[in-house]
């Protein structure tokens, strides 16, 4: 029987780190970090997901400062917002929240940003930074996962690494992460011909596919390491990963529940990632 890998206990510790660096840089150079946030209409889960970044700004000693605005919004006064967050030097991240109304167009938005303030590691001047291993801000699920990963102890160069999903935001930077630390990472999608074959044989398994349960249990490698990105409403209300949480415990030495596994520590990455950005700024490396 494997163990539950807590992500709301070490995004826990995250901020603790976050608040003291955020505390430290008040003190030394008597800057207080800024968090701007846009949102754009009444998306539902758009303002839950606001609100629980405003509360570890509130957490960690940061400025946190949220744009509202209505749906209708035109894109082109979005990008100005965009333009003067920019260069505000009390701003240190900008976060546009996905999704965005039809009439806007999320690349462009994502391309207003500042590389510097990018905090959430979406721009694709810090994707290219990844992609040819230069320093730049990571994207936030990814960046989390690494440290989920460290937690468990696990020795990662010449492990073999699957990731499920192969989207920008998760499958695509996680799998050049692992390649960063020496993992051998195989890629998988929805034209892998052979997905259990891939999974049997894996040391470590992200799976990010959006799909409820996709990955059976039977499938882990006895002592493998599970990292469930997955968020899938069943019908009847009940919330479930893309793993088989279950009988993947009976066999893996480590995963992560959903939820309280990957997503506590996607918005502590965040708050790290503006506190990077913050000392930046300065100058401070």
């Amino acid at each position: 029987m494997g163990r539950i890998l807590d992500g709301k206990a070490i995004a826990q510790r995250v901020r603790a780190e976050v608040r003291a660096g955020a505390v430290a840089l008040a003190e030394s150079h008597g800057l207080g970090v800024g968090l701007a946030v846009i949102r754009v209409g009444e998306d539902p889960a758009s303002a839950v997901y606001v609100r629980s970044k405003i509360r570890a700004c509130e957490e960690v000693s940061f400025r946190s400062i949220e744009h509202h605005v209505p749906a209708e919004t035109p894109e082109a006064e979005l990008v100005e917002l965009i333009g003067r967050l920019n260069q505000d030097p009390s701003v240190h991240g900008i976060l546009v929240q996905l999704p965005l109304p039809p009439h806007v167009d999320a690349d462009r938005l994502l391309l207003a940003v500042d590389p510097a303030k990018d905090v959430d590691g979406f721009h694709p001047l810090n994707a290219g930074r990844l992609l040819t291993g230069r320093p730049g801000v990571r994207a936030c699920t990814p960046f989390g996962i690494l440290r989920l990963l460290d937690e468990t102890g696990i020795d990662l160069p010449g492990r073999r690494a699957v990731v499920v999903g192969r989207s920008n935001i998760v499958g695509k930077p996680m799998a050049l992460l692992l390649l960063e630390r020496n993992a051998t990472v195989t890629v998988c999608h929805s034209r892998t011909r052979d997905l259990e074959g891939e999974i049997r044989r894996a040391d470590v398994v992200v799976a990010a596919v959006g799909r409820p349960e996709l990955v059976k249990g039977s499938w882990i490698k006895e002592g493998a390491v599970v990292i469930d990105v997955g968020m899938n409403r069943l019908p009847g209300g009940k919330l479930v990963g893309d793993v088989e949480f279950g009988p993947a415990l009976e066999r893996a030495a480590f995963v992560t529940p959903v939820p309280g596994g990957v997503g506590p520590m996607t918005v502590a990455t965040l708050m790290a990632n503006t506190l990077q950005a913050a000392r930046l700024a300065l100058g401070l490396g």
